[in-house]
């Protein structure tokens, strides 16, 4: 009998609550990862994941859960599961590096029998046409033959109540039927359901068309956002009046721009996978440009409110509300707030930020001034800009007390001082 069920490969946001459902199921799991303050925050007990509690954490190290940096752990673990960061390099192409480090990890303890999952999102043949071959030359094994290889998504949703790993449906592509089955069979092991592909291309392009889908209906509630204003409609209430049909409509809300790991990235490799056949993905390339707008259009509608005050943004005191990409959570990957605040800080605006669940944020390695007295810090800025709404907010508050305010997620009543975007 092997030492581990399963070895996560990346103890981030996707491992960590992967790692938490396996052992919670009675299985015997290892994290394996290259940052050493990670193992040791996770080994010391302190959780860095949002949806991960210092609690939760004791409770895994209880049932056997153990962080490592030491990769011969693959070579004892049943099933090996890849969850790094696929990032976007310099020119917009998909950085791949973490998932080739962690692939030879793998490769190289890699035993007969053993199951390899990639769960990083990536474009369609990755699986079978760039982890495969790093698999089977370093190990000298046969995919299919000697191992399984699989690709699942993930679904981790950062902060949401009623959705975790356990109860979101996972979907499932492997290289072989043989493959595809074993992934399935393992993941049902925690997972309510498991949702069975044809190949391992099927589940690359289900995660690619889940985030385009949001991306690019995102953008037309956020153009739609730009004329409105100018047209004199109320958007907010429009989408809300759309939403009560039952069926045929589903309600996007505008916003400062996306944020995340997802929405601004996953695309993005949808349209690499395109332009490999000689041609644009216009409708996420048309997206991206919308959305990638956004954060100038909120300065330059703050632009106009203090205009209409006779101040300029040089010299004005701006104060930021909410600097994360999602609400209630301290995760600050791709957020809009730094495009906004890089803007506004060219402008010379007097910049500062109010955010329960950010202690300190550097925006071009310069780090923003971060107000503790939310009340205090309305009352002295000239315009306060509302970018994430946390449930700390005393937002009622912000409401009597801002002197100009601009809200670019709809949850404030329009007013002399009040805007929504």
């Amino acid at each position: 009998m092997s030492g581990y069920d399963l070895a996560v490969i990346g103890l981030g946001y996707v491992g960590m609550p992967l790692a938490k459902e396996a052992t919670g199921a009675g299985l015997r799991v290892v994290g394996l990862d290259v940052d050493p303050r990670k193992v040791d925050a996770l080994t010391s007990g302190s959780s860095y994941i949002d949806d991960l509690s210092d609690a939760d954490l004791d409770s895994m190290l209880a049932n056997g859960f153990t962080a490592t940096l030491d990769q011969s752990v693959l070579a004892a673990s049943d099933t090996v599961v890849i969850c790094v960061p696929t990032p976007l390099d310099e020119d917009h192409r998909p950085d791949l590096s973490a998932v080739r480090g962690a692939v030879e990890s793998a490769a190289r303890y890699l035993q007969r029998g053993t199951l390899i999952v990639l769960e990083s999102t990536t474009y369609p043949g990755t699986t079978d046409d760039f982890v495969r071959p790093v698999l089977e030359e370093v190990s000298g094994l046969t995919a299919g033959v000697d191992f399984h290889l699989a690709f699942s998504p993930e679904r981790i949703d950062p902060g949401n109540p009623k959705y975790g790993l356990r109860n979101t449906p996972k979907v499932v592509g492997g290289y072989t039927e043989a493959c595809r089955d074993r992934a399935a069979g393992f993941y049902a092991r925690f997972i309510e359901q498991v949702v069975t592909v044809s190949g391992t291309r099927e589940a690359e392009m289900a995660k690619l068309l889940e985030n385009t889908y949001r991306h690019v209906n995102i953008a037309l509630v956020n153009e739609m956002a730009i004329f409105c204003d100018e047209l004199g409609v109320n958007l907010w209430e429009s989408i809300e009046a759309a939403a009560t049909k039952p069926f045929g409509f589903q309600k996007f809300l505008p916003g400062p721009g996306v944020g995340g790991h997802c929405i601004p990235v996953d695309p993005s490799y949808l349209s690499y996978s395109v332009r490999k056949l000689g041609y644009p993905f216009r409708f996420v390339e048309l997206a991206q440009e919308i959305n990638e707008r956004m954060p100038a259009y909120v300065v330059a509608r703050v632009q106009r409110l203090l205009n209409r005050d006779k101040k300029a943004v040089n010299g004005s005191r701006v104060l930021l509300m909410g600097v994360t990409y999602k609400p209630d959570i301290a995760d600050e990957r791709e957020t809009p707030a730094v495009p906004v605040a890089r803007v506004f800080r060219e402008l010379g605006a007097d910049l500062a930020f109010a955010d329960p669940h950010v202690k300190q944020w550097v925006v071009d390695g310069v780090e923003v001034p971060r107000e503790e007295d939310l009340a205090e810090a309305v009352d002295r800025a000239d315009v306060t800009v509302l970018l994430q709404q946390h449930s700390a907010f005393d937002l009622d508050m912000v409401e009597k007390r801002a002197k100009l305010l601009l809200d670019t997620r709809g949850v404030l009543s329009e007013g002399e001082r009040v805007e929504r975007l």
